[in-house]
């Protein structure tokens, strides 16, 4: 949104003591100046690089080409996002039950360590190269 602002999801699957807002309350947070992805319930391009988060975790290290475009997808009925714990290289939000969201991988090769900012315990790796 114009107001540096990002509406997320309705608070669905949070709680107040995992950091989530309390149910039935939309929450606000600060955009960090990445462009936020769409949710959408299209279908995965087989072969394209995906993070699959599941079981509240993002599964083994992604390697991915320098802009690749990665889809998120959401098995958990809660909400996650992908945040880069350095930087604003990317940060998605990504609804529960089957939901995806995209983003583009950093231009720079490294490894970018993320994180889910709901779930701070759940931590993952994208290595661009």
């Amino acid at each position: 949104m114009e107001d540096g602002h990002s509406e997320s999801d309705s608070g669905q699957g949070h709680s107040a003591a995992d950091g989530g807002a309390p149910f039935g309350r939309l929450r606000h947070r600060k955009s960090r100046g990445v462009p936020r992805a769409g949710t959408s319930t299209g279908a995965v391009t087989p072969g394209a690089p995906t993070i699959t988060i599941k079981d509240f975790g993002y599964g083994a290290p992604l390697t991915v080409a320098p802009g690749a475009v990665v889809t998120v997808t959401n098995m958990d009925s809660a909400g996650h996002t992908v945040t880069a714990e350095q930087g604003q290289a990317f940060d998605v939000d990504v609804r529960g039950s089957g939901g995806t969201a995209t983003f583009t991988a950093p231009s720079a090769p490294g490894s970018y360590p993320y994180f889910c900012t709901y779930h701070p315990n759940m931590r993952g790796t994208l290595i661009v190269k």
